[in-house]
Parts: C-alpha cells; sequence; structure tokens
C-alpha cells in the first residue's frame, strides 16, 4: 500500500500553510488533559477527554496505577476469551504441540498451524487490549516493559512461548515490584532460548569440555539492570553465566511443576563458589542466581538504570537529570516498586512543564494504536494492524535485537517512515480498512466493511481540537474523503 503523490503533496500544505484556520471545531481542551491522556495511554478515543475533564487528572492517574479497579470493556473479554491458546501456560504448549507417536503427514501439517496460531493469538491479544482496553497505562507499560525485557518471537521455540511470556512474566508485575519481574523474566524459557540460556552448561565431569554461554548474563547487566556504564567487568559477565549455568528447558522424563517448562539441572551447573560484583556468592545451586537477581536488583545503578528509561518514555528523550535522580531515590526507597516511581514521575514538575508537552514522537505501535483508538471503531479483525506495523517495521514480537523497540524521535522519524504512515491514515481515514471481520480477515458482512470516510470534525474533537492553525487550514482546504485521513496524517498526531 504506497501513497499517492496527491498525498504528499497535501502533507507538504499542511506544514507549508501559514493562513488563519478555517477549520475548526469546539474550543481546545486544557493542555494538560490532553498530556495525561497522550502519556498514560495509548491515546484518546471518543469521550475519553470528558471522562478525564469529570473525574479530574489526579483521579484519572490514581485509577490507572490501580487497573484492577477498572473494569473492562464486555466486547474486550468476549474476545480474548475466544482465544483458545492465549491463557496455556508453556507446560500445556508443549502438550498442545506434541506429535502423536508415527503421526501422518496430514497430522504434521495440524500441528504446524496448531503452532501458527499460537503467535497469531497472542499478536491479536496484545493489539485489542492495546486498542480497547480501559486500563491503558497497564498497556503501556507492558509495551515498556516488553521492549525492556525483549525476546524475539523468531528464535527457536520462542515463537510459541512470546505470548505466554507476556501473560506470565511480564504482564502480572507490570506495575508491582522491579525485582519480581526481573525473576519472571530470568525463570521464563521464552528468555531462556532467546538469550541461550537454556544452553548454558558446565560439566562436573573431569577431562569434560563446559560449554558456557554469557549471552544472557552479559545483556541481563548491560540492557535488564545495571546499564552499559554499571560498573561491571568482563570477569563479572564470566561469573554471572557460571551463577546461572544449568538454567534451562526441561527435557523429556524431567518432572516440571506443571506450569512452566523451566527446570534446573544441577548436573550442568559449576559447582564453584563465584565472585560477582564484588561479592562471594558460595555454591548452592539454583539459588545461586537468586542471590544475583537480587544483587542486581539493589543496585544503585539498577535503580539510575531504570529511572531513566522511564523518564525517557513518559517525558522526553533526553530526560533532565533532575528527574532521573528524584525517581532513583524512590526507586531505591521502595525496593523497586514500580507504582511508586510512577507516582513520583507523574507528580513531577519536569513531567507538567510544558516544553514537554507534544514532545514525543510516536512509534509506530504507538502511532497504528492511537489512531484505531481515535476512530472509535470497534476493532474485531487485527490482521490490518499487524501488517501496517510489519510495515513500519515495528511487528509485533518481531525486534531481533535484545534491547528492543526504541521510543525515541530518531529512530522512527524519516521520509520513508512518514510515507508509509500517511498511506495507513489514507485506508484508515477513508474507511478502507477492514477491522470489522474473522479471523482470517475475511470479511463476515462484505457491506460492513464498506463503510464512508471517518467524519473528520469528530476525530479533532476526540484529539481535542488541539491541530494547529495551518493543519486546520490544510484540512479545510482538501476533498471531504481526505479530511480524516489527514488529521490522522497531521505533523501534531504523529506526537503524543
Amino acid at each position: 500500500m504506497t501513497v499517492k503523490p496527491r498525498y504528499l503533496v497535501l502533507l507538504l500544505f499542511i506544514l507549508l500553510a501559514g493562513s488563519d484556520p478555517i477549520y475548526a471545531a469546539n474550543k481546545p481542551v486544557d493542555p494538560k488533559i490532553l498530556h495525561v491522556i497522550n502519556r498514560l495511554s495509548f491515546g484518546a478515543k471518543p469521550g475519553e477527554i470528558q471522562k478525564v475533564e469529570s473525574v479530574g487528572v489526579e483521579r484519572y492517574i490514581k485509577a490507572q496505577l490501580s487497573p484492577n479497579s477498572i473494569s473492562e470493556p464486555p466486547s474486550l473479554t468476549r474476545q480474548l476469551s475466544q482465544l483458545e491458546t492465549l491463557n496455556l501456560n508453556t507446560v500445556e504448549i508443549r502438550n498442545y504441540l506434541k506429535a502423536p507417536p508415527q503421526a501422518t503427514p496430514e497430522e504434521k501439517k495440524a500441528l504446524q498451524k496448531r503452532g501458527g496460531k499460537i503467535l497469531q493469538e497472542a499478536v491479536k491479544a496484545r493489539l485489542l487490549r492495546a486498542t480497547s482496553s480501559n486500563r491503558q497505562l497497564q498497556e503501556v507499560m507492558v509495551d515498556f516493559w516488553y521492549n525492556h525485557f525483549n525476546v524475539y518471537s523468531g528464535k527457536g521455540n520462542a515463537r510459541y512461548w512470546v505470548g505466554a511470556y507476556e501473560q506470565e512474566a511480564i504482564r502480572p508485575y507490570a506495575l508491582g515490584r522491579f525485582r519480581d519481574l526481573l525473576g519472571a523474566t530470568a525463570h521464563h524459557p521464552a528468555m531462556l532460548v532467546y538469550l541461550d540460556n537454556s544452553q548454558n552448561k558446565a560439566s562436573r565431569r573431569p577431562g569434560a569440555t563446559s560449554r558456557v554461554n554469557e549471552n544472557y548474563a552479559r545483556e541481563l547487566m548491560e540492557l535488564h539492570t545495571l546499564g552499559a556504564d554499571g560498573g561491571y567487568t568482563q570477569q563479572d559477565v564470566i561469573a554471572l553465566a557460571r551463577i546461572f549455568t544449568g538454567w534451562g528447558i526441561a527435557g523429556s522424563g524431567q518432572q516440571t511443576n506443571g506450569k512452566s517448562v523451566f527446570y534446573f539441572d544441577p548436573r550442568f551447573h559449576d559447582p564453584n563458589d563465584k565472585v560477582f560484583l564484588g561479592r562471594t556468592i558460595k555454591a548452592s545451586g539454583q539459588a545461586e542466581g537468586e542471590q544475583a537477581l537480587d544483587i542486581l536488583a539493589k543496585s544503585p545503578a539498577t535503580a539510575h538504570h531504570i529511572s531513566y528509561q522511564l523518564a525517557q518514555y513518559f517525558v522526553s528523550d533526553r530526560p533532565p537529570a533532575s528527574l532521573v535522580d528524584r525517581l532513583a531515590q524512590r526507586f531505591r526507597n521502595t525496593d523497586g516498586n514500580i507504582r511508586a516511581v510512577l507516582e513520583t514521575l507523574f507528580q513531577s514538575p519536569e513531567f507538567w512543564d510544558k516544553k514537554y508537552f507534544n514532545a514525543k514522537f510516536k512509534t509506530p505501535f504507538q502511532y497504528t494504536v492511537s489512531a484505531v483508538r481515535a476512530t472509535g471503531l470497534e476493532v474485531n479483525n487485527t490482521i490490518p494492524l499487524s501488517r501496517n506495523l510489519e510495515q513500519l517495521e515495528m511487528p509485533v514480537y518481531g525486534c531481533r535485537t535484545p534491547d528492543g523497540y526504541k521510543n525515541t524521535q530518531d529512530v522512527w522519524l524519516n521520509p520513508e517512515a512518514i510515507n508509509r504512515r500517511l498511506s495507513f491514515a489514507t485506508a484508515l481515514g477513508s474507511g478502507r480498512l477492514p477491522l470489522i471481520g474473522t479471523a482470517n480477515n475475511s470479511p463476515k458482512n462484505k457491506s460492513i466493511n464498506r463503510v464512508q470516510p471517518l467524519d473528520a470534525t469528530q476525530l479533532i474533537n476526540t484529539l481535542g481540537n488541539s491541530l494547529s492553525p495551518k493543519t486546520q487550514s490544510a484540512i479545510a482546504a482538501s476533498p471531504p474523503e481526505l479530511k480524516a485521513a489527514l488529521v490522522l496524517g497531521s505533523p501534531e498526531f504523529m506526537r503524543r
């Protein structure tokens, strides 16, 4: 799907127009309300601004920090309940994909289809929740933490387990204690496969060669906890890798707890004492790994690293040091309570500094989800959204590198990316995006999908009448069928 030249001309018109607005809706909304919606959620949906106005900004933030207090749309609950594989744990997934003895070609083909279904349903669930959930801050934090503890679905059996990884290791702890989140990701089979710790083995047999793999140990410190400048050495990487030897995945005949295929195999664990970050860790099997995670979670370097990333995500690509320091202090004082750190962030003068309003450039995921939310359409078919994210080079669970997708402007703002966003905005704004359909992308009723172009005035009101005079003038001068597309493709809508 490509943008025709006339659409690019209209974009230039938006950027260059200088006349007074001749396409104005209602009066502008309080910028603080728009700011809190844009940062704590994936963007306004119809009626969202009015809800925040009625309850007040403080009560809105408080509710979002306690997602279990917020009821979900029945349609979302119903759609999630229809996803057969969504709530399967890794033991159940292994059984779900287990081939019968001497499987026929037809049975093997059916198993391949089952394998594909697991990932498809995980992607659909993520997109349904992001676009429709009322617990928006939770969804924002799932996006943040999944990128922080990224697992690529294209790596081995991780494609079967990334959905369970999000369900089991990310979602339950997104607003909880960092140490719990860290432990859940460290034990999860998806992470063990992705960063190769399932292959991290020491040998106790005399003369046998150990196969110590340092990948997870290195990324655990550089990305997940201390940060690249966190004060560790290569010797710490080696020691940590040896601490995690034997952390792997259960093979046939090895007992699990029935919920996870994680398995600690003492036969492949280095039995010696280790010195890690200046501390001696006595040989104690799996408990060594837990002690190492404790040390990392409590490190001041970890508090600073996590605080910087949160401030970058919620405030600015280059967050003020004063805010990062205050968040790090709160992190240390609360033993890594993520909710408490966010409370401090949302109450900070830096968060409410007007120079940071609408200053963050949306990632492709944020842009796509916010565009759908702004329309108010009830999504049934998420395939057009997942395909758009592939076009925008940000497929769900598709980041190959362990540092996850970036959330800064320099990564995502370029002419080709804008061109693709405009293509999506044109299809969505003109009513040609089949968001109502069955899972296989075949509309239940083709007439349902032949909708009229979206109402640009309604879109503008949903977004709080926050478009610049230049953009309003360009919209007013455009053909009716392009007005909504220009709202969704406007420079203002590209930011949050």
